[in-house]
């Protein structure tokens, strides 16, 4: 990955008087900016200085600053603002509703059509940078037993949550998680929260299931040269589950995946599929029809996820620690991009920039 480093000895210095910000270009090829200082205009908006930022993936569109798993410290505040000040340490939610349509006003603003989300070109920018402008009800203020690289993972653990909430999800039922990247971990530690009996991770990857076996959980190797039928078969007899599992969490987004989850859930179940793929995808709705199997489709997260994630890592819960792989420095953040492209570690950190 080519990097062009800022112009001049004081150009990594000099950060409160601009924003210091690292864009993509284009593949491969990332520059550091100064870039004009966020300034606060509504009297309920919050600067935050980035402490860390997650390394989600890398986006096709550019230029555009990187990033939307992020935590911070508050820097200053608007007038209007009473439950922040500046010091206070936050989680960051990235996406901001416009609370004005038909879907924030009936609680569904993640369905938003004027959602303006971090890293989202041309609507706005993320959060790879040093100050980054925020509702402070979209700011949320973490415990001193929490620390600032945890909480970076409170945004995709709202995305479990999301998908676990919707599945309604009650204590003693058995779980499949396909996929056992970040999402497909914290949708399984999630379940295991809300007081699931058995929890299972599938996946292809035997690496990354080696990370699931780690943290407890009961892995199976998804094959690729069976049919999703044939596959879902044997997973539900290495299992000991004749009837299936009562809930299917599809993290993946690949339409095999999401096949094999429906052939492996009982009869009455309901599988929440929370992985994006593609757009048209064929799913066995015969075999649906006749098991009367509820599908769900979960898209990031709404109202109440971030409090729950973040008091499920408060409480301990649910812990996240173990699953941070690498920090590297702010002028090093392709190395992290370079790192989750090659599939290393679960995930990867950046630091916000030094003052």
């Amino acid at each position: 990955m080519c990097v062009s480093p800022p112009n001049g000895p004081s150009a990594m210095t000099d950060r409160l008087q601009s924003n210091l910000s690292c864009v993509l270009l284009g593949p491969g090829k990332v520059r550091f900016e100064r870039r004009p200082t966020p300034q606060i205009v509504d009297p309920h908006d919050v600067l935050v200085q980035i402490g860390y930022v997650g390394v989600c993936g890398i986006s096709e569109e550019s230029p555009l600053v990187m990033g939307h798993e992020a935590s911070g410290t508050v820097h200053s505040v608007g007038s209007a603002v009473t439950r922040l000040k500046p010091g206070d340490r936050v989680a960051i939610e990235p996406g901001i509703p416009c609370r004005r349509c038909n879907r924030c006003k009936s609680g569904k603003y993640n369905l938003c059509p004027r959602m303006r989300f971090a890293a989202d070109l041309p609507k706005t920018d993320g959060t790879l940078c040093h100050l980054f402008k925020v509702p402070e009800d979209f700011a949320y203020k973490i415990p001193d037993s929490l620390s600032l690289q945890e909480a970076v993972l409170v945004e995709p653990l709202s995305v479990a949550v999301h998908g676990v909430r919707l599945a309604d999800l009650k204590a003693g039922q058995t779980v499949l998680v396909q996929g056992s990247g970040t999402i497909g971990l914290l949708a399984a530690a999630t379940a295991k929260a809300y007081g699931a009996k058995a929890v299972f991770i599938a996946d292809i990857n035997e690496t990354k299931l080696g990370f699931a076996k780690s943290f407890g959980y009961v892995a199976f190797v998804s094959d690729t040269s069976s049919t999703p039928f044939e596959d879902a078969e044997r997973f539900k007899k290495e299992a000991c589950l004749e009837d299936g599992v009562d809930i299917v969490l599809e993290c993946t987004g690949v339409e095999s995946s999401a096949q094999t989850g429906i052939y492996a859930s009982a009869p009455g179940g309901t599988m929440v599929q929370i992985g994006m793929g593609k757009f048209n995808q064929s799913l066995p709705l015969g075999a649906m029809c006749e098991k009367e199997t509820v599908l769900k489709t979960a898209f990031r997260y709404g109202p109440g996820d971030y409090d729950i994630a973040l008091e499920l890592l408060v409480s301990g819960k649910v812990s996240v620690k173990a699953m941070i792989s690498s920090i590297v420095p702010f002028e090093d953040a392709p190395k992290a991009w370079e790192r989750t492209r090659k599939g290393e570690g679960i995930k990867n950190l950046i630091e916000g920039v030094h003052v």
